[in-house]
């Protein structure tokens, strides 16, 4: 049996997020790619609340990037969630891919966070 794309991402989404679970000490810093834009939100699941987002469709990167869909992109929306969770007094987070694979954007995302402060 063959699976779209799309439905491959929304099954492996829904076996990641059977184990990942955000909470207040380590909420959840949660990945969303589109096909133009990347999207971060950190999120603590026990009170379903978002502590912090970050995304290419900020008016600040917006205007210094020249595309959302690139590993640039990627990297400058993970200092920015870091930054912003840290700011918060967050330092430990779960990673959730959004059922994407861990690789290129995704991955950009993710070792630009590591390096400004988060530990996932």
């Amino acid at each position: 049996m063959k699976f779209t794309r799309k439905e491959s991402v929304q099954r492996r989404h829904r076996r990641i997020r059977r184990q990942v679970q955000g909470t207040a000490e380590r909420p959840r810093l949660a990945v969303f790619r589109s096909n133009q834009h990347i999207y971060a939100q950190v999120i603590d699941d026990n009170l379903q609340h978002t502590l912090a987002a970050a995304s290419t469709l900020e008016p600040t990167l917006k205007s210094e990037l020249k595309s959302g869909a690139t590993c640039a992109a990627s990297v400058a929306v993970g200092k920015l969630i870091a930054k912003r969770t840290l700011e918060k007094g967050i330092s430990q987070v779960v990673f959730d891919r959004g059922g994407n694979l861990y690789h290129g954007r995704v991955q950009a995302l993710a070792d630009a966070a590591r390096e400004a402060g988060l530990d996932f």
